[in-house]
């Protein structure tokens, strides 16, 4: 082994070269004008490169105009300019239009194997490399080690310009055959494992409106509400509008810089210094892009704009209720189908929802935070299983790819 010179990269084979990636891979420059193909793709850190039509949620809209898109072959290593510390490429099985932030690289040389390099871009080490390349950066690591960035770019210049490792063609093809083996494997468990995660999510969420809706008494009286998610619920129960118990208003538009006391917004928790907006508890959740998903706070805190919070009347319900009550709705049929989803708060307030007494809604509570919080204990230790096989996963690559695991 000899030291490589190249930090991320380490000890490589003395048998191995390194070259500036602009001389082993080329930028494919091809602009879709005219039309050569009316197949838009898309790219995912999850998914790597695959149809737009296949897409689902929200994003970046495709745009009308195909000749602004660049194109990708089969073979290609498409990356994302400006999401690519956080692991967005992907090796392309199709031939199609991609975004003109993309860059779409290639090889026409019998001594190169594009997946090899594929791989190596995957590894963690070489993402990490790239930090302070970018322009207009602003990232964070999260807790899995995985950095997650917005809105920043690459310049193809500076990537041309790395070093890479460069073993022999039959070196790349038996790392490639041998890598791909354990990633399948690999995979295969995160794909079961993710799946079981899915499914706690489901029965966790049914369990919720099953019980809001039912309560726990299954041998009571009960009548049809001809409320589609509510259907039959308790006789005794009333049916009143959310508004009878909350009140629902707009968080403001602030900036998000230093301090001490919360802000929550669709996209996390943040930290703002400025006199205290609002003390209670209450339930915030999303109006604007992000719908619903309920978040019940205890202090002082600050909304943003595309966040409703609430006052809650607590003569008449308790907090943990209401939080469980928000969190059964079916935010999906209240949304507008509009390019940026949004809900309009008189609209919420104007939902009919079962209503228990006050004596019941705690027992709910009571069983609902101990069912839930079972739930939630088996879907984190899931949900570490997988970040430990990914990382597990990102050491097999990063090992073989720079040779110091021969195959």
């Amino acid at each position: 082994m000899k030291d490589s010179g190249v930090e991320w990269i380490g000890k490589i084979p003395e048998s191995w070269d390194l070259k500036r990636l602009k001389f082993i891979l080329k930028e494919r420059k091809l602009k879709n004008d005219p039309i050569i193909t009316k197949e838009i793709l898309s790219l995912s850190v999850e998914r790597g490169v695959f149809p737009y039509s296949e897409k689902t949620g929200g994003g970046n809209k495709a745009k009308e105009d195909l000749t602004a898109y660049k194109v990708a072959y089969p073979g290609d290593i498409v990356v994302n300019s400006m999401n690519i510390l956080a692991g967005a490429v992907g090796l392309s099985n199709y031939k199609g239009a991609v975004s003109p932030v993309y860059y779409t690289l290639y090889t026409d040389s019998d001594k190169i194997n594009i997946e090899y390099y594929y791989y190596l871009f995957q590894t963690e080490a070489f993402q990490k490399s790239l930090l302070g390349l970018g322009n207009g950066i602003l990232m964070k690591e999260s807790s899995t080690g995985k950095l997650n960035t917005i809105r920043m770019r690459i310049p193809m210049e500076k990537l041309s310009s790395l070093l890479m490792p460069i073993p022999t063609i039959e070196v790349q093809k038996k790392i490639v055959s041998h890598v791909a083996e354990k990633v399948e494997s690999v995979n295969k468990i995160i794909a079961e494992t993710r799946q079981s995660i899915e499914e706690l999510k489901k029965y966790k969420q049914s369990l919720i409106t099953e019980t809001i809706t039912k309560g726990l008494d299954k041998n009571v009286d009960v009548k049809d509400s001809e409320i589609r998610w509510i259907g039959k619920y308790p006789i005794k129960w009333g049916l009143n509008q959310l508004k009878t118990i909350i009140k629902v208003k707009n968080g403001k538009e602030i900036n998000h810089e230093g301090g001490n006391i919360p802000v929550y917004g669709s996209g996390g928790i943040f930290k703002y210094t400025d006199e205290i907006l609002y003390s209670k508890p209450s339930i915030l959740f999303g109006r604007k892009g992000t719908i619903g998903k309920p978040i019940l706070v205890e202090g002082d805190f600050w909304t943003v704009d595309t966040m409703f919070y609430t006052e809650v009347n607590t003569n008449r319900s308790i907090y943990k209720w209401v939080y469980y009550l928000l969190s059964s709705l079916p935010w999906a049929y209240y949304t507008t189908q509009t390019a940026i989803p949004s809900i309009v708060g008189s609209e919420v307030e104007s939902i009919f929802i079962p209503y228990p007494s006050k004596e019941e809604q705690g027992k709910i509570v009571e069983f609902l935070d101990e069912k839930i919080g079972e739930i939630d204990v088996l879907i984190s230790e899931k949900q570490r299983i997988t970040q430990e096989l990914e990382r597990y996963k990102n050491s097999i690559i990063y090992e073989y790819v720079t040779g110091k695991k021969e195959v």
